[in-house]
């Protein structure tokens, strides 16, 4: 009976711990999302009517010590255009804040809720480590990431 329950152990935990994904950290300070944010591109479009704003061509974003690059950044206002709504990056999409580094191919910002999240092939640089993924959800008030789906990395002994 014992054995069958240390077995269970060992085969079902790590498996639930897998389907759950991986949290690691991300980034050394919290974020501010009331600082300003700073957007370069190449050419801007504005739609009063919808109230968004399409920033396309070498994006960089910039607010406090995250930064974000990408080939295009869709931004979305209140409907008081009052703050920021959401940010929708597509294409190279890369996420920086101190030393950490991500990347994938699609990331949404939601200031609101202190979140980034990215999807399709993302990688995440810290140091010495890598880990693959196929969405991550940044929380920037907490300096932590969620890995979600098939998760990989190399784990080192030194």
């Amino acid at each position: 009976m014992l054995r069958a329950l240390l077995f269970l152990a060992i085969t079902i935990f790590p498996a639930m711990a897998a389907a759950q994904g991986l949290t690691v950290g991300f980034g050394e300070m919290e974020q501010d999302s009331s600082l300003p944010v700073e957007v370069t591109s190449d050419s801007l479009s504005v739609n009063q009517n919808d109230g968004s704003a399409v920033f396309i061509g070498n994006v960089v974003v910039i607010q406090g010590e995250m930064r974000m690059t990408a080939d295009k950044v869709n931004v979305y206002y209140l409907e008081d255009q009052s703050a920021i709504e959401k940010m929708i990056a597509v294409g190279d999409v890369l996420l920086v804040r101190g030393p950490d580094a991500a990347e994938g191919n699609r990331a949404i910002y939601s200031p609101e809720a202190g979140t980034v999240k990215m999807y399709g092939d993302v990688l995440v640089v810290q140091e010495t480590t890598t880990i693959a993924s196929d969405r991550m959800t940044v929380h920037l008030n907490n300096n932590t990431a969620e890995m979600h789906g098939r998760v990989k990395t190399i784990l080192r002994n030194q």
